[in-house]
């Protein structure tokens, strides 16, 4: 198994992020480019990869008052992983993901997941800044 973690300070309250984050509606905006969800049966999803043109099944399930997300494939168990906002003072969070791959085959490697995961929370990010100057503005 190998397992890979990057986190990400952003400029709004926990419950902010959070919500934009577990907007199912919302994760094509700063998901990894090239991948899709679509919430079928929730938590049952579907992610489609641009790359591979394939769909494979998953589980998503966001929990509020945990202010966590997880997610994982569903039958083949190749990978899960979360993400965790936590609220850090003055009205910033610290947002962290997590990724493991059981399956090495699966695993594209660290450059790959580590620039995969630090661009997906400069978008996210970018998406609470839209979303926290709209809702001031």
């Amino acid at each position: 198994m190998t397992e890979y973690e990057r986190s990400r300070t952003m400029p709004a309250l926990p419950e902010h992020v959070f919500d934009q984050a577990a907007s199912i509606d919302q994760f094509d905006a700063w998901l990894p480019e090239g991948l899709h969800v679509r919430a079928d049966d929730l938590p049952a999803v579907t992610v489609h990869e641009d790359r591979t043109g394939e769909d494979t099944s998953g589980l998503l399930r966001a929990r509020r008052e945990q202010m966590r997300i997880e997610w994982g494939t569903r039958e083949q168990g190749e990978y899960t992983g979360w993400l965790q906002v936590a609220g850090i003072g003055s009205g910033t969070s610290e947002v962290t993901v997590h990724l493991s791959f059981f399956d090495e085959g699966h695993d594209p490697g660290e450059q790959a997941v580590h620039q995969a995961l630090d661009t997906s929370l400069r978008r996210l990010e970018e998406q609470v800044r839209l979303r926290v100057d709209d809702a001031a503005g």
